[in-house]
């Protein structure tokens, strides 16, 4: 029997002593990621890429299937594309990383600088809807080329005043998708449709019940008539804008002027869509499912969902552990979570402690850690540590470890969802009606969401966010058409999700 798991050491501090602090320790343990070279920037370890890489697997996937085609443009667009567009430039200005020159001399004191400066400034991509619109232009003639559905995988700058890392950044990865399409019918059901798929991403693969709506106009995209959200709750109340899409009318269309010909031989503007997530996401799964012994990664996301930890005595049994790890390896990757999900299995064999590899394991979120050494060879059974629960080893058969495997990675991946859907369904208080009570319980620190009437007015998030930092987070697609005085004023209005946000 491999020896028994001894309880790992607290991240310190705790997520009750101090939740952003627990936050970095996490990211740091778990070997995610660490800002670094450039303020506000982040170099991504290959833990932490890993797990957006399953994500974006995933979403090609979907994507793929609903006829979206990679694409890629420039990081640099010029300004006089951004420039056509007023409302989309207002609500990026003050983040844009904007290239002058085009190279650098040494001045009398032997220091670079730039010189040369360019023609035309070019703005560092912070979205790609203006050089995307543009090449739509051309490629766009006819009512025939149209659904136009592009997705792109790039970075992002954004240069960021209070950065934090995954959360906000001033270079992040994500996916935009840019759609055109031949009616306003047929863009607002893509849009729809994507916020669909967003949720069920959240869900199903990272394990995070999230609240669908629709974005009020102070939240909306720069330049759209409609932003539709997914909120995410974290375990200290606030939330996380996990992935967001766009009906962006014609106003794009517009300024690019991308036109086609119509079914009625006239010359009309296309509807267009844009819609994205990025690797906030992963910063979300730690938020949501971290604990104090450091992260825990839902399956389908794992980079390696079963971690195998040969246990090295010195003697000649060494290598037959080894070899057995190896084999186990090789069998448990034949094997399916669920379809198209063939398990991701590491032997990890450094010449590390066993139990030090064991704990970096869990302080990474590895779903399952098993331990083998010569004696679980001659038993023939082996004792999982199943991440979401650390206080009960399973035992297992070796002989029935390929069969029973993929069953275990399926329940950690529920156990997590229900967990997060436990937590987020007893904190959300719907039972606010009236000032008095949304002060008291937003004076809270840790202070979850609220499901309460707005009257539409912006005076009143003002208020709200003037004096608690609290906006308004999505009108909830679940509970439409409910009305109520608003909780701010008193005037009659419909229910908002309201709550602090990274």
């Amino acid at each position: 029997m491999a020896e028994k798991a001894k309880k790992s050491s607290k991240l310190t501090p705790t997520r009750a002593e101090n939740f952003p602090e627990w936050y970095q320790a996490v990211v740091k343990a778990a070997d995610l990621a660490e800002m670094k070279h450039v303020r506000g920037c982040m170099v991504i370890r290959p833990w932490g890429l890993g797990m957006w890489e399953q994500i974006r697997r995933r979403f090609d996937e979907v994507i793929g299937e609903l006829g979206v085609e990679n694409v890629y443009f420039p990081l640099f667009i010029p300004l006089s594309y951004i420039q056509k567009e007023a409302d989309h430039v207002a609500g990026f200005a003050k983040e844009m990383a904007v290239v002058t020159h085009h190279r650098l001399e040494l001045d009398e004191a032997g220091q670079l600088v730039p010189a040369a400066p360019l023609n035309e400034p070019v703005v560092v991509r912070p979205t790609s809807e203006t050089i995307i619109g543009e090449s739509m232009k051309g490629w766009i003639d006819s009512y025939r080329d149209l659904p136009m559905l592009l997705n792109q995988w790039a970075n992002v700058v954004r240069w960021e005043m209070r950065p934090r890392v995954f959360l906000r950044t001033t270079e992040f990865l994500w996916q935009e998708g840019h759609t055109a399409h031949e009616t306003e019918a047929g863009a607002l059901a893509e849009s729809l449709q994507m916020h669909e798929v967003y949720r069920e991403l959240a869900a199903t693969w990272l394990a995070i019940p999230v609240i669908p709506g629709e974005k009020p106009a102070s939240e909306r995209f720069p330049g759209a008539e409609r932003s539709f959200t997914i909120e995410a709750m974290m375990q200290d109340g606030k939330a996380v804008q996990a992935g967001t899409s766009h009906f962006l009318g014609q106003n794009f269309a517009k300024s690019a002027d991308i036109a086609f010909s119509d079914r009625d031989g006239g010359r009309s503007l296309v509807w267009t869509t844009s819609w994205g997530i990025s690797t906030r996401l992963v910063g979300a799964v730690v938020m949501v499912h971290g604990d104090d012994d450091g992260l825990r990664v839902p399956p389908l996301v794992a980079p390696s969902q079963v971690v195998l930890v040969p246990i090295a005595r010195g003697g000649e049994d060494d290598a037959r552990v080894l070899e057995a790890c190896r084999e186990m390896k090789r069998e448990l990757e034949t094997r399916s979570m669920k379809p198209g999900v063939t398990l991701r299995v590491r032997v990890d064999a450094r010449d590390r402690r066993s139990v030090d590899r064991r704990w970096e394991w869990v302080r990474k979120g590895a779903p399952v850690v098993i331990e083998v050494g010569a004696r679980d060879l001659d038993q023939g059974t082996v004792s999982a540590i199943r991440r979401d629960d650390l206080e009960n080893r399973v035992e297992i058969s070796i002989g029935d470890l390929s069969a029973a495997l993929p069953a275990l990675l399926e329940d950690i991946q529920a156990s997590l969802l229900a967990q997060a859907t436990t937590d987020l369904e007893r904190r959300i208080r719907y039972d606010v009606v009236d000032l008095a009570g949304f002060e008291a319980h937003f004076e809270e620190p840790d202070a979850a969401f609220v499901v309460a009437p707005w009257c539409s007015s912006p005076e009143c998030e003002t208020v709200a966010a003037d004096r608690w930092s609290v906006s308004i987070r999505c009108i909830p697609f679940d509970r439409a058409g409910e009305a109520g005085p608003c909780v701010i004023c008193g005037v009659a209005g419909e229910s908002a999700v309201w709550g602090r946000s990274y």
